[in-house]
């Protein structure tokens, strides 16, 4: 499966956010990449610069290629509701986001390295597919046998998996519970999905 495997500070620098999670090297050098990223001397955004540049951020937060993200897309302007939020709600429900979201692993795509390698199991059933649509009332739980894994152990130690109103931790059973989609409030990314609405529209 195809994924972006690059520099992700290079990444975090071209957005002026660290997307992926802490960095010291987007702390240390906190503008775009490139021979003139410290230069003042930069070209003014188009407007479609600036909705394509939106786009992309939600593409590389989520660990998301072009494909997928368009389907989601789709899928979203067909669905109730506002556009924009929908396809912020969709991507919230991947499996590998609400792994990421519990706490069990400390980024996404640690996240979806946990699944492929069928270390998580939905209502009881291995799953090994990131891009699950999880459904309210769903169990999200680790393997027994890879409870132990140090980098679920590890991350779950830093108690973050309470961060998140729609979603419930128990940590005696290592399982999560996935009570509802979420609100467009409750979602924490920094992503102005209009602009994202108005790049398709065109």
């Amino acid at each position: 499966m195809a994924r972006y495997i690059g520099p992700k500070s290079r990444i975090a620098r071209k957005f002026g956010e660290a997307i992926f999670g802490p960095d010291k090297a987007f702390e240390n050098k906190n503008y775009p990449p490139g021979q003139h990223g410290n230069s003042r001397r930069r070209k003014k955004m188009s407007e479609y610069g600036v909705q394509l540049k939106e786009k992309q951020k939600a593409k590389y937060t989520y660990g998301v290629l072009e494909k997928q993200f368009s389907n989601l897309f789709e899928k979203a302007a067909r669905s109730k509701g506002i556009t924009g939020e929908v396809l912020l709600q969709l991507l919230e429900c991947r499996l590998d986001n609400v792994i990421f979201r519990l706490g069990v692993a400390p980024t996404r795509s640690a996240a979806r390295q946990l699944v492929s390698h069928k270390h998580v199991t939905v209502n009881g059933q291995v799953c090994n597919i990131p891009s699950l649509s999880v459904k309210s009332g769903d169990i999200i739980g680790i393997r027994e046998k890879s409870k132990s894994l140090e980098v679920i152990t590890d991350s779950l130690s830093t108690a973050r998996y309470n961060q998140s109103s729609w979603l419930e931790w128990d940590q005696t059973s290592l399982s999560g519970k996935f009570l509802n989609t979420p609100e467009r409030t409750e979602i924490p990314e920094n992503i102005k999905e209009q602009l994202i609405v108005e790049l398709y529209s065109k």
